[in-house]
């Protein structure tokens, strides 16, 4: 687990939120998995590091496998927000996760 998933997860435990599934694989035939997941709400967080260094979610390649996933997980009916460091870090990110999660059935 990355130091922005322990970052975030804190800032989820200290709003009380539900406390999400760590690397939860969602596909039967793939190994996909979500950083954090609610799986009971359909509701996934997915934590890009190495966004301004050149990291694996920004080079052509791992670009598109992320699509791949996300493009799969949607038509299974997962909304998934994508994060990167910079939003986990100033707060935004776990604001998202609060309004969806308060929203969500």
């Amino acid at each position: 687990m990355s130091a922005l998933v322990d970052n975030l997860l804190f800032q989820i435990r200290a709003l009380n939120l539900p406390e999400p599934v760590q690397e939860h694989r969602f596909d039967a035939v793939r190994r996909w998995r979500f950083d954090l997941a609610w799986p009971q709400k359909l509701t996934a967080a997915e934590i890009d590091g190495g966004v301004f260094s050149g990291g694996r979610h920004v080079r052509g390649v791992g670009f598109e496998k992320d699509a791949e996933k996300l493009n799969a997980a949607t038509a299974q009916g997962w909304r998934v927000y994508r994060f990167t460091g910079g939003m986990v870090h100033d707060g935004s990110a776990v604001k998202t996760l609060e309004k969806a999660l308060r929203v969500t059935p």
